[in-house]
This record gives C-alpha cells, sequence and structure tokens, in this order.
C-alpha cells in the first residue's frame, strides 16, 4: 500500500499526529475558503449591531429605514449560508483525514509484531478505528476552523463593544474571567475521564470480541448468563466513569450561564446610570447589548470546542501511543539471489524465548537447536506438545526472531531477506488454517495481488488437488462465495482450502502446521499425493502427528524440550533413538486404525 503524503508517518522516536499541518497539506485552498467563509459569516454577524444602532438614530430623526432593514436582511441570509458551506467544506476535509487516519492505523497494526498484536488486544485495537477516529473527527471540526473562529469572533466583538463603552466591557469580562478560570479547572479534570473511558472501552471491546470468538464453547457449557454478568460489570465500569465526567461537564454550560447573567445585570444597572449622566446614548447602550448577546455564541463554541477537545485530544494520544509501537523489523534492503547450497532451511544454534513466558522447567522455548532441511523433499518435524515445533516455523516465516543463533532461508540469513520478498518465498499453512472473511477466491489469491490475475481454470484445479471440487461447486456462488458470516466451511474444508492457497503459491518452501489434524482417511492419502508433488521441487516443512506422515518423510527432525532429539530417515531413527521409538508407540499418533507400529 503507498503511503499517503498527507499521513505520512514522522520520524523520531514517537508519532506524533500534528492534525492542522497534515489537514492542510494537500488541502490548502480547501481549508483556506472553509476559513474565508466562516469569516465572512463572522463579519456579517458583527455589522448586524451596528445596523440595528444606524436604524434607531433614523428612526429618532425620521429617516427612511427600508434600505436599511433590507441590508440587514441580506447580511443575516448571506451569514447563514457562508457558515453552512464553510461547515459542509470541514466535515468533507474531516471525513478524508479520519479515512487516511484509518488506513494508516490498520496498515500500521497489520505489520506489527503478532506478539505485540495479542498483548493489545484485537478489540482494544479495533477501538481505535472506530469509536477513538469518531472522537479524534471533533478536533478537527471545533479545533481547525470553528474554534479559532470563535475566538477571533469573540475578540473582535469585545474590540467593538470596547469602542461602545469600555466602562461595560470591563464588567463584562470581569464575569466572563471568573467563570472562565471555573471551566478551565473543570474542562482539566473532564479530559482526564474521558481517557480512562477510552481505555475502559477498549478492553470491553477486547473482552466482547473474544466471547464471540468463543461463543460455541461458552453455549456447550451453558455459560451465557455468567459471561454476560461478567461483560456487564466492565459496562457498569464504563457508565460510572461517563457519569462522572458527565457531572463535571454539565456544569460548565451553567457556570457560562451564570457569568453571562451577572454580567447582564450589571451592564443593565451601569449601563442606565451611564444614559442618565449622558455618557452613554440609547442606540449605543442596544447596540452594546446585542452584542454582548451575540457574545454568547462564539463563547458558547469556545467553551464547548474546548469541552469536545479534550476527548479528541485523549483519542488523539491513543493514535500516538499505537503508532509509536515498532513494527516488524526488516534490515534488509536488497534481494539476495537464492544460493543453492542443497538446504532449503537450516536452524544453527538457534534458541528463542519469549519476553516473559518459559516452559514449566524454567527452559527456552528453543535451546541450541540444529538441523537442516532439504531443498527439496518432505522433512518432517515431530515431538510431544511444546517441544518446539511451531515455534521453529514461525522463526522461518520471521514472526519472531531468534534469542541466539541463525536461522538460514534459502542459503542466506533470514534477517537478510527483506520481509515482503521472504514471505513470498515460503508458504505457510497455520494450526487453525485460518481464512479471512472473503470469497473463496480472495482466500485462494490471498497475497497474489490484482498485479497476479489467475484464471478460474488454475484455481479450480487446485480445488481439485484436494478434494473440494463438488464442495465449492455446492456453494451459492462458487468461488465467489463469500465466507465468513451467512455461510461458512467446516474444519476440514477450511484446512483444503488453506492448502489449495499454498498449493497455487509460486513458495520455494512450503511449512505446514499439523495439515493432516482434521483430514479423514480418504483425504490425507489425497493430501499424501499433493505433498508428494510438491516436494518433487521444492521442499516442504511440516509438523507431524500422525504417522503415516512421518513413515512418508524424507528426512525427520525429532525434537523434545525445546532441543534436537535427532535427526534421520523414519527407519533409521526407529533403530537408534529410543524417544523416537517411544513416540512411536504413544497413542499420539495412533489416530487411524490402518497404523502399525514395528515392534
Amino acid at each position: 500500500m503507498s503511503k499517503d503524503p498527507v499521513m505520512s508517518e514522522t520520524p523520531g522516536p514517537t508519532h506524533r499526529l500534528r492534525i492542522v499541518p497534515e489537514l492542510v497539506r494537500g488541502n490548502l485552498p480547501q481549508v483556506l475558503l472553509s476559513v474565508l467563509l466562516a469569516l465572512a459569516a463572522t463579519a456579517a454577524t458583527l455589522g448586524v449591531p451596528l445596523l440595528v444602532k444606524e436604524l434607531i438614530e433614523a428612526i429618532a430623526q425620521r429617516e427612511g429605514v427600508a434600505h436599511r432593514v433590507a441590508f440587514m436582511a441580506a447580511l443575516a441570509v448571506g451569514s447563514a449560508l457562508a457558515s453552512a458551506a464553510s461547515a459542509y467544506l470541514l466535515a468533507r476535509l474531516g471525513e478524508r483525514f479520519v479515512l487516511r487516519l484509518r488506513a494508516r492505523v490498520m496498515e500500521h497494526t497489520l505489520r506489527l509484531p503478532l506478539q505485540v498484536v495479542k498483548a493489545q488486544g484485537p478489540g482494544n485495537l479495533v477501538a481505535r478505528i472506530t469509536s477513538d477516529a469518531m472522537l479524534l473527527r471533533s478536533v478537527i471540526d471545533v479545533g481547525v476552523v470553528q474554534l479559532p473562529v470563535a475566538v477571533v469572533t469573540a475578540l473582535v466583538t469585545i474590540g467593538v463593544m470596547a469602542y461602545l463603552d469600555w466602562v461595560l466591557v470591563l464588567l463584562t469580562l470581569g464575569a466572563f474571567v471568573v467563570a472562565g478560570a471555573v471551566i478551565w479547572l473543570l474542562l482539566r479534570r473532564v479530559r482526564q475521564g474521558y481517557e480512562s473511558i477510552q481505555i475502559a472501552t477498549g478492553g470491553l471491546a477486547q473482552r466482547f470480541t473474544t466471547t464471540l470468538t468463543n461463543l460455541t464453547t461458552i453455549k456447550a457449557y451453558r455459560a451465557e448468563r455468567h459471561t454476560t454478568e461478567a461483560l456487564t460489570e466492565d459496562a457498569a465500569q464504563i457508565t460510572g466513569r461517563m457519569l462522572a465526567a458527565a457531572r463535571l461537564q454539565s456544569a460548565v454550560i451553567p457556570v457560562m450561564s451564570l457569568g453571562q447573567e451577572i454580567a447582564l445585570a450589571g451592564i443593565v444597572i451601569v449601563g442606565g446610570v451611564r444614559i442618565t449622566q449622558g455618557d452613554l446614548t440609547l442606540a449605543d447602550f442596544v447596540a452594546f447589548l446585542l452584542y454582548l448577546l451575540q457574545l454568547v455564541t462564539p463563547i458558547t463554541v469556545v467553551v464547548t470546542g474546548l469541552s469536545r477537545l479534550q476527548t479528541g485530544l485523549a483519542a488523539k494520544g491513543r493514535f500516538e501511543e499505537l503508532l509509536a509501537i515498532p513494527v516488524e523489523p526488516d534490515f534488509a534492503a536488497r534481494v539476495p539471489e537464492p544460493v543453492d547450497d542443497g538446504n532449503a532451511v537450516a536452524f544453527e544454534s538457534v534458541s528463542f524465548s519469549y519476553d516473559g513466558p518459559l516452559d514449566p522447567q524454567g527452559r527456552p522455548v528453543l535451546n541450541e537447536v540444529t538441523f537442516r532441511a532439504p531443498r527439496r523433499g518432505l522433512t518432517a518435524l515431530v515431538g510431544h506438545s511444546g517441544a518446539g515445533k511451531s515455534t521453529a516455523l514461525a522463526l522461518i516465516e520471521r514472526f519472531v526472531s531468534p534469542t541466539s543463533g541463525r536461522v538460514t532461508v534459502l542459503g542466506h540469513d533470514a534477517a537478510a531477506w527483506p520481509l515482503d520478498e521472504l514471505r513470498r518465498r515460503v508458504a505457510y499453512v497455520d494450526q487453525t488454517f485460518t481464512l479471512v472473511e472473503g470469497s473463496v477466491r480472495e482466500n485462494l489469491l490471498l497475497g497474489a495481488g490484482a498485479d497476479h490475475p489467475v484464471a478460474d481454470d488454475t484455481l479450480w484445479a487446485a480445488v481439485d488437488a484436494v478434494g473440494l471440487t463438488a464442495d465449492i461447486a455446492a456453494l451459492p456462488h462458487g468461488l465467489d462465495t463469500v465466507l465468513g458470516r451467512e455461510v461458512d466451511v467446516s474444519g476440514g474444508q477450511r484446512q483444503r482450502i488453506a492448502l489449495a492457497r499454498a498449493l497455487l503459491s509460486d513458495a520455494e518452501v512450503i511449512l505446514l502446521d499439523e495439515p493432516t489434524s482434521q483430514l479423514d482417511g480418504i483425504n490425507e492419502l489425497r493430501l499424501r499425493d499433493l505433498v508428494d508433488t510438491l516436494a518433487r521441487d521444492r521442499a516442504v516443512l511440516v509438523v507431524a502427528h500422525r504417522l503415516s506422515t512421518v513413515q512418508h518423510a524424507d528426512h525427520v527432525v525429532v525434537m523434545d524440550g525445546g532441543r534436537v532429539a535427532a535427526t534421520g530417515s523414519h527407519p533409521d531413527l526407529m533403530d537408534r533413538s529410543s524417544h523416537y521409538r517411544d513416540l512411536v508407540r504413544s497413542q499420539q499418533w495412533l489416530n487411524t486404525s490402518d497404523e502399525r507400529v514395528p515392534a
């Protein structure tokens, strides 16, 4: 995906969202037009009280007033139209900004290391592009045009009021300054409250997302009520925090109104005295009162705008926090030429530990692992659960990086490959046979891109190779049937679609993590034939739990407790590895009635 110049990432340790510069960059004419229209609407509004003043004076002198009334009406209509046009332009710019931000955040999130995504939680990450993005819109709506224009309007209004009578202005400012100080203290606490609300909302979204993913188990154990109570408790915490913030926010407008009422009462009293003393004319006093009433609107915009800014800035902080997390490292700048040294993959004294979790014995997940997988043929990784087999595949794909040692792929250190090029050359089928929410066609061509169209005949050939022709043909729209909602497929069918996807790739190394776990005997034989076809000119590494797969392998790597216990062919290992013989005899592999363990 190409980088949008408006939303390009800021270099450095943090990723600041400089909203105004990023909004203006590439959109300067639209922003200027929106600002000019808003200022024109403000100027027209500010002119009305002065026209009223002239109207009063004209009536007092028995002059004609029709043209003045017509001009006032034209100013009012023009002000309304200019204000509406400015608001629309700003809304359009804001929506486009949010679109670019969402695209940037989604791309950044998809490029994060898997462990980081797991730690953040899918629900919490989804909240960034939903609720947080909507809250950030308030920064654009209010902070870019409305708030600055409201401040300018308030200052100009106060200036005109000072021109009419500076004594009354001082009285007005005194009342509003006291109210403003109280409001500022309230808004500081409101922002703190909304930051905690957004964090709690992300946590609720994460928990509810996990609940929906595990709904089958919840229903099976009749845990709907218990789960609902736990979710409701989380939601109740959000409600409590919302109410606390609402209590503070609800006091903002009354405090402002109180300041306005005090100012109005003082102005009426002091203004009446000044009129009787001849220091102020009636026309000026009426104009001053109209400006005071008009001053309420920009001040209200400023106060409510600052309140909305608190929530928007809290969301901005969460975006910056996410964008500051480093994506998967990719140090290689050029694509190396594959070296045909006979090995597709080689582990050289590789150790690996997660940042925190170790196995119950306190050992790393992998410890000084050394083995080689030939450039062509089938290599099986076997061992008890937790031996480190799937972790070895993850290291090949660079989902994680070795704590020590070296993993080479096609003759080069895995880190020497650009990440995109490495994963183009290595196809991976995970334990859960993951399908994306999309059509069968999209799942089969995942990663191929629009630049590499594949004919339907090729897709059907791959589908037929894994025994899915009848199943796909029976779907409502065949290859274009969307999976994941109304229409879904069984576990075995998902597995075979994932295998067909690997078959369609041009990868030189195929990684299969327990590919036969959900296949019946007939489809297991079909898979074996498919693997044979792939292994003729590619390297196939398979994490195996069935004896038939291991017996069929050209090379077997036996893993035990994060170490390599033995390597060799199946007959060879049966002769010289007691650990391997114990694995073969164990019930772990005796999943089919036709398997027999040699004595």
